[in-house]
């Protein structure tokens, strides 16, 4: 997100997501970890709309669809960018005990 808000502020942006666009996978992790403003979310809208049935993107989050809407801070932007990541998708939903506490639980024992 901030190399996209430096791109914009420089006046590269459409560099930017051109070069986001032609790699033959993405990798987005954590996304909502950090807080995401309204210029965020408009940038990422722009990235996951110049990948569309481009490239591959792997993204994770701790948060459901239906709280995109307050990831992004915009029901909208968040619909708008579920719509294009789901299309030709495969999801997978993972539940369960973190597999990086595992071992410091059994430790712990």
């Amino acid at each position: 997100m901030e190399e996209l808000i430096l791109s914009k502020k420089s006046g590269c942006i459409t560099q930017k997501l051109l070069y986001y666009s032609r790699l033959d996978i993405l990798i987005l992790d954590e996304l909502g970890y950090m807080p995401i403003s309204k210029e965020q979310a408009d940038l990422f809208f722009q990235l996951i709309s110049s990948r569309y049935e481009k490239g591959s993107i792997i993204l994770t989050s701790n948060y459901n669809f239906d709280e995109w809407g307050k990831v992004f801070d915009d029901d909208v932007v968040a619909s708008a960018i579920i719509d294009r990541l789901v299309h030709h998708s495969k999801i997978f939903f993972i539940n369960g005990s973190s597999y990086r506490l595992k071992d410091k639980l059994k430790n712990a024992g």
